[in-house]
């Protein structure tokens, strides 16, 4: 039986090996084709693809089966569970393979993109462009249809040239500029709240007007320290939390 290819990973040091492996076999998991094998490698595949001890293989994918992305069985081997549970909490660790986790799995439709002026708020993360690509996209739960984020990036134009738009319904918008388009991140600042959902937001998820939603904004800096893209996602309030993991 043929197995499923996860993604590649460059792992970062600062940061637990087995969560990083965990949140990049878990987006792709969640962003894998219908057509892909649901049987996984071996442990040790796994390991020497990921390039850590099977001790911290087996520790990654004891979380993935915990969150019930993955099965295990004595002598058969590890499989993806086909109905797994998209919904997930917006967990933060500093990774951004946990980003493109966090961002995965969920059917996503493009509502529209191209210019767009700078909203003033924005306007330190952009300086000297008064314009840039705006890209609006809903997800919705891949099984029940029901919408559970809005999301509305702003790019930097010579960058946002190099996206294919049918990419973002496919991809995370971070794995689009990482993997895609070959922009270097140098990191991502994450920030959530708390508000109250807009007409359009309640609109579009599908929810009574004024109820409680995540607000996420992140933003992406390249290797040269610009901001190459910003990032607003509403999230559902009765469909998400939000987690910060500390190690010490």
């Amino acid at each position: 039986m043929t197995t499923f290819a996860p993604d590649s990973l460059d792992l970062n040091r600062k940061l637990p090996l087995w969560y990083q492996v965990s949140q990049s076999l878990r987006a792709s998991i969640l962003g894998r084709s219908p057509e892909a094998p649901l049987r996984l490698p071996t442990e040790d595949a796994l390991a020497a693809h990921y390039g850590v001890s099977v001790l911290t293989m087996r520790q990654a994918l004891k979380e993935l089966e915990a969150e019930g992305l993955i099965s295990r069985h004595r002598r058969r081997g590890t499989f993806i569970e086909p109905s797994a549970q998209r919904g997930a909490p917006v967990r933060l660790l500093g990774s951004v393979d946990a980003i493109v986790a966090q961002q995965s799995g969920m059917s996503t439709e493009l509502l529209g993109h191209g210019p767009t002026t700078v909203p003033s708020e924005l306007s330190d993360y952009f300086p000297g462009l008064a314009e840039v690509t705006g890209f609006r996209r809903l997800r919705s739960d891949e099984e029940t249809g029901e919408p559970t984020n809005h999301a509305h990036n702003y790019v930097r134009p010579e960058v946002a040239a190099r996206i294919d738009p049918a990419d973002l319904t496919r991809w995370p918008m971070t794995k689009v500029l990482r993997d895609a388009v070959g922009v270097r991140i140098s990191r991502i600042t994450d920030t959530v709240e708390a508000r109250l959902a807009d007409p359009e937001t309640a609109r579009l998820l599908q929810i009574p007007l004024l109820s409680p939603i995540l607000h996420y904004t992140g933003i992406t800096y390249d290797e040269d320290g610009r901001a190459v893209d910003v990032a607003r996602i509403h999230y559902r309030g009765d469909r998400f939390s939000f987690t910060v993991t500390l190690d010490a």
